[in-house]
């Protein structure tokens, strides 16, 4: 894992300036702290920050490549697994490897396969920049679930890409504003796919790639798609269907991600809460490692948020060396602005927080890997709003009352999470009803918040918002194609796939800030072969009557506690503010300074008057707990975005990257 930047010049003869690149590589340190290279030819220049994990011989491992030919230069960030079995048949064939990286395989394959026959054996979680000297082509490439970052936008002499926002912002030449939109959906929560809350800065698409040809002294950039999670046509799935083979192969393709990514040349561990997901990830890597293994467990000091009993049970079960970080009111809200400064986006919930803090014990215990549970949910069906969108809209044959009584059961199980991961109230948007058939239930708790967001924005924001619909928006970026003609339960799996999982798991609940801490996660259920073979298996395996991730709970039985394999989703977050006075007092301290009437005034982003309703609603004796944890979120959000400002808008970040380097001694 590393982070990655570079530039391409229109013009092929202008030199890409080595300072710059090395501010772009040093202001990202954290993500590679074990080396650093830069390379340039023809207009363009990489630059790279190593976090070694895999082929720790510095001199040896040291990115940008350059193929032997001087025709390719490479930087990569990410892991490719299965590398040993293609780097031998590329020898067999006569490649001559120099290194022993897995990221060398690409300069072997393009050559003969090109990037359409190099990315299908692309196995992990990856990002990288691909430059191809005798077409004068980049090519910009980013995992299929977007598990890896990638960023670029568009300057006067051409294009600048890297693996943060601030990375972007480095070069002295790239604009630092929060977009009108991007503002927008900062304070609702779901991004629009591809999109950053900086104007004119995109991300590349996860299973996208964006080429970038030079031609006639001009950049012709356009991006493509080489990979989607496609679920089958509902007529092309049979009824009565034996569950035994879908079973076995969640169980074989499991036990084969978990054994690639166990991988290493530095020990590897798992992160351990009390879902099914990581513990079948941490049964599985010790018994494939023979072996106690490392497992980090998050503890909260609230006995409704807190999952440690059950993850100490699992622990116990396998033998593992557990390792327990306890994180108390006190801790979230006193390293919320530099949970901000590497999430990069606002966010709902201080669990972010708390990630980043266990990031850093992972670190301080000499751990850089951990493997973890990331995408169970995503693929098998595990959330609330999932069992929500089966219930009203996949099970035809369920009688109006009894459906009534299972939305019920289902409210009442998920209390504690309404305003956040279930909407108070049903909402619907007319864009997505449209496109999906419904409104999916992940995204109406915070289109139920965007419907506040008018009135907190500033004057001139609001002016040029009129009109504005974030659920059309939403719903004009997503493929109607992938959608139409599929079970209510694809459906709404894969809009969550492209919103919350892109914008929310693998971001500020993953890479941004375990890589905070040079710290590398695998989230193994994220493995593309498994996730094709799971968006074949039957919407009634997946859930089953009222038992979520059904398949996967039998794939996992044998090792799994009785008590678990029993137990009910409960979704992973921390306490919300309003749920403990130290927390609150700890947020309203933090808010005192940026949503000060001078501070918003300064930044110009929001409201002072519309701020101070949100604390007067909060606060007022009408307010139900659905609806202070919903302000929660919101709140949380007004202060990123007045952070998001001071960090990357009034700081002078291009400055701040040199002084990085110079104490780094870079050059």
């Amino acid at each position: 894992m590393c982070g990655i930047a570079g530039v391409i010049h229109r013009d092929r003869a202008r030199p890409v300036d080595p300072t710059d690149l090395v501010a772009m590589a040093a202001i990202q340190h954290h993500r590679g702290p074990d080396g650093f290279g830069r390379e340039s030819m023809d207009g363009v220049g990489f630059s790279h920050a190593r976090l070694s994990i895999v082929d720790l011989d510095q001199d040896r491992g040291r990115q940008p490549f350059v193929s032997a030919d001087q025709r390719l230069m490479l930087t990569k960030n990410g892991e490719l697994y299965d590398y040993q079995r293609i780097r031998a048949d590329l020898t067999a064939r006569g490649a001559r490897f120099r290194t022993k990286s897995d990221s060398e395989l690409i300069l072997h394959l393009f050559p003969t396969a090109g990037l359409a026959g190099t990315l299908p054996q692309l196995r992990g979680e990856f990002a990288f920049a691909l430059y191809d000297r005798d077409d004068e082509t980049l090519y910009l490439v980013r995992d299929r679930f977007g598990i890896k970052p990638l960023y670029w936008t568009e300057i006067a002499e051409g294009l600048v890409f890297g693996s943060e926002l601030k990375v972007l912002f480095a070069h002295p030449e790239v604009k630092r504003e929060i977009d009108s939109e991007g503002l927008y959906h900062q304070l609702m929560q779901t991004m629009v796919p591809g999109t950053t809350a900086f104007a004119g800065v995109h991300q590349v698409q996860p299973g996208h790639y964006l080429r970038v040809r030079r031609r006639a002294g001009e950049l012709r950039v356009d991006q493509h798609r080489y990979w989607d999670m496609e679920f089958p046509l509902e007529g092309e799935r049979s009824d009565g269907v034996d569950e035994q083979p879908f079973i076995d192969g969640v169980r074989e393709h499991l036990v084969d991600a978990v054994q690639l990514r166990l991988e290493a040349d530095v020990p590897v561990g798992c992160y351990l809460s009390g879902g099914i997901d990581s513990c079948s990830i941490m049964g599985l890597a010790a018994a494939a490692r023979q072996g106690p293994v490392r497992a980090f467990t998050i503890g909260f000091d609230s006995a409704e948020y807190d999952e440690t009993p059950i993850a100490t049970e699992m622990a116990r079960a396998t033998g593992a060396d557990q390792d327990v970080l306890r994180i108390d009111s006190t801790h979230l809200y006193d390293h919320f602005e530099r949970t901000l400064w590497h999430t990069e986006r606002t966010i709902y919930n201080t669990l972010a927080v708390a990630k980043l803090l266990m990031s850093q014990r992972v670190r301080e215990v000499d751990y850089k890997v951990v493997l973890t549970g990331e995408g169970s949910d995503e693929l098998f069906g595990g959330y609330p709003a999932f069992r929500r969108d089966m219930f009203l809209h996949g099970l035809d044959h369920l009688p109006p009352s009894e459906r009534q009584e299972w939305q019920k059961l289902l409210a009442e199980s998920n209390e504690q999470f309404r305003g956040a991961m279930l909407a108070e109230n049903a909402v619907e948007d007319q864009a997505l009803t449209d496109l999906v058939g419904f409104t999916p239930s992940c995204l109406q708790p915070w289109l139920a918040a965007g419907r506040r967001v008018p009135d907190l924005i500033s004057q001139d924001r609001r002016e040029a918002l009129a009109g504005y619909a974030p659920g059309k928006a939403i719903a004009e970026a997503l493929d109607g194609d992938a959608i139409r003609g599929r079970h209510p339960l694809d459906r709404a799996q894969y809009v969550w796939i492209k919103t919350m999982l892109e914008g929310q798991i693998l971001t500020w609940g993953g890479d941004r800030v375990d890589m905070a801490n040079s710290m590398e996660a695998r989230p193994a259920f994220l493995d593309h072969h498994l996730a094709q073979f799971a968006a074949g298996i039957p919407p009634s395996l997946r859930i089953k009557g009222r038992t979520e991730k059904y398949v996967l709970r039998e794939a996992m039985r044998g090792l799994l506690p009785d008590s678990l394999y029993r137990r009910e989703k409960f979704a992973f977050m921390a306490p919300p503010a309003h749920t403990d006075p130290v927390k609150w007092a700890a947020m309203r301290q933090l808010a005192d300074d940026y949503l000060s009437t001078a501070r918003i005034k300064e930044a110009g982003l929001l409201d002072p008057e519309g701020v101070s309703r949100v604390f007067a609603l909060h606060e007022s004796e009408s307010a139900t707990a659905a609806t202070q944890t919903q302000l929660d979120a919101i709140i949380n959000h007004m202060l990123g975005v007045q952070i998001l400002h001071r960090q990357f808008v009034a700081a002078d970040i291009p400055a701040l990257a040199r002084a990085r380097a110079a104490e780094l001694g870079w050059t």
